[in-house]
């Protein structure tokens, strides 16, 4: 078993036809792969074995979540990732697809022996205890969605307050040159959406997938509204309850355990769903947009935040990633934002903006994993090694992929016009943005500003 992981590497690369983007050093200490490369520590058997089953992200998903595979000291997390990824989209890679003449030709056999010499033949090892196992229920039922939020979010909200800070936010940052702190980036973002929504005192929002009820609070303390937030995760909910009633905020923000599908209370001036719609689903949205829709006054607005992937290349069918699915977001879908915003409009909505925010998330990614590791043994007192290493691996890819326009992120900002097509926003997007004077008073919405009546131009005024 002398220079094991030589066999290996090299074996690997005959196979793949390319040369993997990474050192590895095996357990017996040898060590192997390009000079100057980021390394990664193969602890033990299982590692090969969970790859050898699950080749791919999955794999090496397992075998990091397990503990059987680690990143060297001394090597950047983030350049593990970003070599994998980079490697992952060459094209020779994204159209590999090996047939059992390619296992049993000269490199397959050379795979096989060296797996063979390392011990790492034998039966498939167990998932990690944080891996979801098969969903039950139809998908996106009601009950297969509280599952999956639950999964989420109810980790704890100790937890989360590690990784978020402060702020209990999670969703991406607004990083305006004024922010110089994960907190203020998250306050700004808050104060963006308010503008956005032309809040104003008594006006009644609604915040579909409230979180922790930072956006409530905010809106209630700096815009004089009234609010509804809603949320199918039950620590969250009762987090955020506690937060209104140590605000005194109790007579006005109400927080409610409620799926978006059960919300009948309408209208609402404006509608809020910030890092919600990716739980949904292409197959739900339509549902989601159009409840959204009906539940809006005439004139008003609704905020869509939402993660988006990039298109599919040509003749490839959508796929989610298993790591994502089986470890983070259950049922989660990505959609490109051009599809997002046909939704909308096919259930009623006029798009009247949208800003991508790519770079913020980010940047809001490598502060959520700075913080999680500043407070690592805490953050596995609370939820464990495994479910630890999940979220760090999580969000540095994450990070990754929005830096890489792998995926992005966009406020999508739309209106239910009134029936005179009067959407009720300023005539420019300065004006709209603007922060109104407090005690603004409540526009009335819907409706047209009338026109003076002069006797010379009858009661219609010449278009100019």
């Amino acid at each position: 078993m002398a220079e094991l992981a030589g066999q290996l590497v090299e074996a690997l690369d005959g196979l793949l036809g390319v040369p993997a983007p990474l050192r590895v050093r095996a357990w017996d200490g040898s060590v192997a792969g390009p000079p100057g490369a980021p390394t990664v520590v193969l602890r033990n058997r299982r590692a090969l074995r969970r790859l050898l089953w699950q080749p791919g992200e999955l794999g090496l998903a397992r075998a990091y979540v397990a503990g059987d595979l680690e990143v060297a000291p001394g090597t950047d997390l983030y350049e593990v990732l970003s070599a994998v990824a980079g490697f992952a989209e060459r094209p020779e890679i994204r159209t590999l697809s090996l047939g059992p003449r390619d296992v049993a030709g000269a490199p397959g056999r050379r795979v096989l022996a060296a797996l063979l010499r390392a011990g790492a033949l034998g039966p498939e090892p167990t998932p990690p205890a944080e891996e979801v196992r098969r969903a039950e229920g139809r998908l996106h039922s009601r009950g297969r969605d509280r599952a999956a939020i639950s999964h989420h979010y109810d980790v704890g909200n100790d937890f989360y307050g590690l990784v978020l800070g402060s702020s209990m936010v999670y969703s991406c940052a607004y990083w305006t040159p004024e922010a110089k702190s994960l907190e203020a980036a998250q306050e700004a973002k808050l104060d963006l959406i308010c503008r956005k929504l032309g809040l104003r005192p008594g006006m009644r929002l609604l915040d579909v997938g409230c979180g922790w009820g930072s956006l409530l609070l905010h809106a209630a303390r700096h815009y004089g509204v009234t609010a509804v937030g809603v949320s199918i995760s039950r620590e969250q909910v009762e987090l955020a309850r506690a937060r209104v009633e140590e605000a005194g905020l109790a007579d006005r923000v109400e927080v409610r355990l409620q799926d978006y599908r059960e919300i009948t209370d309408g209208p609402f001036d404006a509608i809020s769903s910030v890092g919600m719609a990716e739980h949904v689903g292409s197959e739900q949205y339509r549902v989601y947009a159009e409840g959204l829709y009906r539940l809006l006054l005439p004139g008003g607005r609704l905020l869509n935040h939402q993660i988006a992937r990039r298109p599919d290349h040509p003749g490839e069918p959508y796929r989610s990633s298993p790591f994502i699915d089986r470890y983070v977001f259950p049922d989660g879908e990505l959609s490109p934002v051009g599809s997002t915003v046909a939704r909308l409009e096919e259930a009623g909505f006029e798009v009247r903006d949208v800003e991508s925010l790519r770079e913020h998330y980010g940047l809001t990614l490598r502060e959520w994993v700075a913080n999680l590791e500043a407070h690592w043994t805490e953050a596995v007192r609370l939820v464990g090694r495994g479910r630890a290493r999940v979220w760090r691996l999580y969000m540095a890819a994450s990070a990754l992929a929005f830096e890489q326009n792998r995926i992005g992120i966009n406020q999508v900002l739309a209106v239910r016009s009134a029936e005179d097509g009067a959407a009720g926003l300023p005539s420019t997007r300065e004006e709209w943005l603007l922060r109104p004077a407090v005690g603004t008073a409540r526009p009335v919405t819907g409706v047209a500003a009338a026109a003076p009546a002069d006797p010379d131009l009858g009661d219609r005024p010449s278009v100019r």
